[in-house]
C-alpha cells in the first residue's frame, strides 16, 4: 500500500482479520500505537523515495528491482524463523492472483503513476482506496449501500475532481495520466483486499507478506531479466539505488509486515484509520525533501477526499 499502505498505498481498511491473536501475548496499547506510527512514516516516506529513485531509474525497472529485492529479503526472514507457517498447496493459486493484484498491479502502477504525477496527488488518490473497496464489495453483493456511504463517496469524488482541476481543465492537466495510472493501482489493491479476506485470516504477518512478495517476484522475473539486460547501470545515481532500497525494505518489507502483524490485534477499520493521516504526512515530507508546494485547490481536495472516506467508513460501521 504502499501503499500499503495503500497504501499501497495505501492500506485500505477492509483487508479482514488475521490469525487468532490469543496465540501470543497481546502487545500494550503503547506498543501498538508505536508500530502504527512507524507504518505511517514508512509508507509516507515511500512517496519521497520513489520520486528520488525515478530521477535515474525508469519506473518499470524500479518496480522489478524493488519487488525482487523484497522477495529475497522476505524469504530470508521466513526461513530463519524456527516456527514458520507453511504454504498450503490449496492456497498456491490464490496467492498467485493475490500477489498479482496486491503487489504487481498495486505497487507497479503506483510507481509508474508516481513518475507522471506529484507525490501529493498520489497520496490523496491512494487514500480513496476504502471507497473503491466499498464499490467492489457492493458489486459482489457483499455490502449494501446506505445514505451515509453514498454521501461519503460523493464527497470524495468531488475532492478528486478538485484535485484534477488544480492546474486548470482536467482534460489538459499534465498530471492526469499519472493520476489515472495511480488510481489503477488503487483498484488493484482494493480487489486484493476484497478477494483476500479468507487468505489473510489463515496466515501470520511474515508468511502472508513472504508469499505475496514471492508470487509477485516470480510473475515479474522474465520482465526483470529483460530490464536488467537493457539497463545502463552506470547511469543510475547512488540516490536512485538508495530510493529503490527504501521502497523495497522500508515499504514492501517493513511496512507491510507491520500492517499484517497489527491486524492480529486491532480491527481492520482502526488500522485503516491511519490512512487519514498519510496524505498530510506526505505533503509535509514532499515540501521538505522535494520542494513541492501544495496549492489551495489541492488542500481543499484532500480535505474533501478524507472527509468522504471517513463518512463512508462510518456508514459501514
Amino acid at each position: 500500500m504502499n501503499s500499503p499502505l495503500a497504501s499501497q498505498a495505501n492500506p485500505p481498511a477492509a483487508t479482514g482479520a488475521s490469525p487468532n491473536p490469543e496465540q501470543s501475548p497481546r502487545p500494550s496499547k503503547i506498543a501498538l500505537a508505536f508500530w502504527l506510527f512507524m507504518m505511517l512514516v514508512l509508507w509516507s516516506g515511500n512517496y519521497v523515495a520513489g520520486k528520488i529513485a525515478l530521477r535515474t531509474l525508469d519506473p518499470i525497472t524500479l518496480t522489478c528491482l524493488r519487488l525482487q529485492l523484497a522477495a529475497f529479503i522476505m524469504l530470508a526472514i521466513y526461513f530463519t524463523r524456527r516456527e514458520r507457517q507453511p504454504l498450503k498447496l490449496s492456497d498456491a493459486w490464490p496467492f498467485l492472483y493475490l500477489g498479482f493484484l496486491g503487489v504487481v498491479v498495486n505497487q507497479g502502477l503506483f510507481t509508474v503513476g508516481l513518475n507522471y504525477t506529484t507525490s501529493n496527488h498520489s497520496a490523496v488518490l491512494i487514500a480513496i482506496g476504502p471507497i473503491i473497496i466499498l464499490l467492489l464489495a457492493r458489486a459482489l453483493k457483499l455490502e449494501m449501500l446506505t445514505a451515509a456511504k453514498v454521501a461519503g463517496m460523493a464527497i470524495s469524488f468531488v475532492g478528486v475532481y478538485l484535485l484534477e482541476t488544480e492546474q486548470g481543465s482536467p482534460a489538459n492537466s499534465p498530471l492526469l495520466m499519472g493520476d489515472i495510472i495511480t488510481l489503477g493501482g488503487v483498484i488493484g489493491f482494493s480487489a486484493y483486499a476484497v478477494l483476500g479476506k479468507r487468505i489473510v485470516a489463515q496466515y501470520d504477518a511474515i508468511a502472508m507478506n513472504t508469499f505475496n512478495c514471492v508470487a509477485a517476484a516470480l510473475l515479474l522475473l522474465p520482465l526483470t531479466i529483460r530490464q536488467c539486460l537493457h539497463l545502463n547501470w552506470h547511469s543510475v545515481a547512488l540516490s536512485g539505488w538508495l530510493g529503490m532500497a527504501y521502497m523495497s525494505i522500508g515499504s514492501s518489507v517493513a511496512a507491510y509486515t507491520i500492517f499484517y502483524w497489527v491486524l492480529r490485534y486491532m480491527t481492520a477499520s482502526r488500522v485503516g484509520a491511519v490512512s487519514y493521516f498519510q496524505p498530510v504526512v506526505v505533503i509535509l515530507l514532499s515540501m521538505a525533501f522535494l520542494g513541492e508546494r501544495p496549492s489551495r485547490m489541492l488542500l481543499e481536495g484532500t480535505a474533501l477526499v478524507l472527509l468522504g472516506v471517513f463518512l463512508a467508513e462510518r456508514g459501514r460501521s
